[in-house]
């Protein structure tokens, strides 16, 4: 069994694929071809957003829009610690420093009510996780930014395609950056990556940083990186974009039938994902919670089940950022960092692959 089945969803989508990549390959514009702006175009109709600037990584993303927003030495952002270490590094990188605000316990989000008291006035910005697929209570966010003047970047590395009260993650805050990493549930076959915004000179901002920082060639108007996402990786994307819609509802169905098979076994000790009901989650990990969690992973693998953990530690229990909050900082985020646990998660994952999975989980706990 696979713990994402990439193979399927290249079968299913072979000769587009195929065909996307050839026309790349025919006309030789590996940088920057027009393949790059067809998909920025889709990208941007498709989440209701002006603007959508393809990056060479997720991680770029965020790190391209707190350039543009003059985020850098001195400055604080406000942050989840529960998540991947590329959120802290980003601010760390800008000369920055990362305030870690805990997360709501039932679905691992940054927890809205904590934000307000973390503000300072070195706050420059206010970066929420949308993680396993769930975009965080952007609303609530957005009002506690507005009321203080800050900018919100969302950290939708995983929540592409997902919505939040009818619109689209990526298009609910002033940035919104997400990853098309093979794994993510619309990813390229190497590494990529877009920000959003519906501010015309932030886009232009983040165009001229992505390419060294170039108003023109050879015109070096700021600082910048090289963070621009491959053409073949664009083609790639843009032909996976012609069933994402499918795969999407598929990632919610699975989701929901997992919900549903695992309920039963919340009386020994397992844990759902809290999704709320103004959203929904289109699961890039399907995420529990489990009690002794290194008996039940090797009674899974013993099984024949992957399994992952998203995430071990939180950022504040990682060396490159154990100095920016105390050990005991953030008790939620510890907590679960100690119980989450992944289970296989694919839009080609089959009924009878899920029953075992859910068999073999139902076997390790009653073992417990």
């Amino acid at each position: 069994m696979q713990f994402i089945d990439l193979k399927a969803q290249y079968t299913a989508l072979k000769p587009q694929i195929d065909a996307g990549i050839q026309r790349v390959l025919d006309h030789g514009q590996y940088i920057m071809g027009p393949e790059v702006r067809q998909l920025e175009e889709r990208l941007a109709a498709r989440t209701g957003v002006a603007h959508c600037v393809t990056v060479s990584s997720g991680t770029e993303a965020l790190l391209i829009s707190l350039m543009a927003l003059g985020v850098g030495p001195g400055d604080e952002v406000i942050t989840s610690p529960f998540t991947f270490a590329a959120t802290a590094e980003v601010i760390v990188l800008v000369g920055a420093r990362p305030v870690f605000v805990d997360i709501e316990p039932d679905s691992c989000n940054l927890d809205a009510r904590l934000i307000e008291a973390a503000i300072t006035p070195r706050t420059k910005a206010i970066m929420p996780v949308s993680l396993y697929g769930q975009v965080a209570d952007m609303a609530e966010i957005n009002a506690v930014a507005a009321k203080h003047g800050l900018p919100v970047i969302e950290d939708a590395a995983q929540s592409f395609g997902s919505r939040y009260q009818g619109r689209e993650s990526c298009g609910l805050s002033t940035f919104g950056c997400t990853s098309f990493f093979p794994s993510k549930p619309l990813g390229c076959y190497g590494d990529g990556g877009a920000l959003f915004t519906d501010d015309a000179a932030l886009a232009q901002a983040a165009r001229e940083i992505r390419v060294h920082g170039q108003s023109a060639r050879y015109t070096h108007t700021r600082v910048g990186v090289g963070g621009r996402m491959d053409t073949l990786q664009c083609a790639v994307v843009l032909a996976k974009l012609e069933r994402f819609d499918w795969e999407l509802q598929r990632r919610r169905e699975i989701g929901d039938r997992y919900g549903r098979l695992l309920a039963p076994l919340q009386a020994q000790g397992l844990g759902l994902l809290a999704v709320r009901p103004d959203r929904d989650c289109v699961w890039a990990q399907y995420t529990v919670f489990v009690p002794q969690r290194a008996r039940v992973q090797a009674a899974l693998q013993a099984a024949g089940v992957p399994t992952a953990i998203h995430y071990p530690k939180p950022a504040h229990h990682q060396g490159a950022y154990a100095a920016y909050a105390p050990v005991d900082a953030c008790p939620a985020s510890i907590a679960a960092a100690q119980r989450v646990m992944s289970l296989p998660m694919s839009a080609d994952l089959s009924e009878a692959d899920q029953d075992r999975v859910v068999a073999a989980l139902a076997d390790a706990l009653a073992a417990l």
